[in-house]
């Protein structure tokens, strides 16, 4: 699983897990964790940056609709690797 750091405003670093990443709408979204393993709260990042910007710059999305329409998204993703790993057994 890819570990990527995110410098926040006030110039603090925090390390986070990418357990998925998508595009909806024309906007690039991750899936991220601060653990690696086991069950741990979730966020879901949206890229604010413009296309040709040598560095990302993610938001956390807060707004309901948008939140339900990418977590179904994420859900989906999620539960299609499940099978996948259920396949192997």
């Amino acid at each position: 699983m890819e570990k990527v750091s995110f410098v926040l405003d006030n110039n603090e670093t925090v390390e986070f897990y990418v357990l998925e990443q998508t595009r909806l709408g024309g906007k690039d979204y991750l899936l991220v964790t601060e653990e690696e393993e086991g069950d741990a709260d979730a966020l879901i990042l949206r890229d604010m940056s413009v296309d040709g910007e040598s560095e990302a710059v993610y938001e956390i999305v807060t707004d309901d609709r948008e939140l339900s329409a990418v977590a179904a998204m994420f859900e989906d993703m999620m539960d299609d690797v499940a099978l996948l790993s259920e396949g192997d057994e």
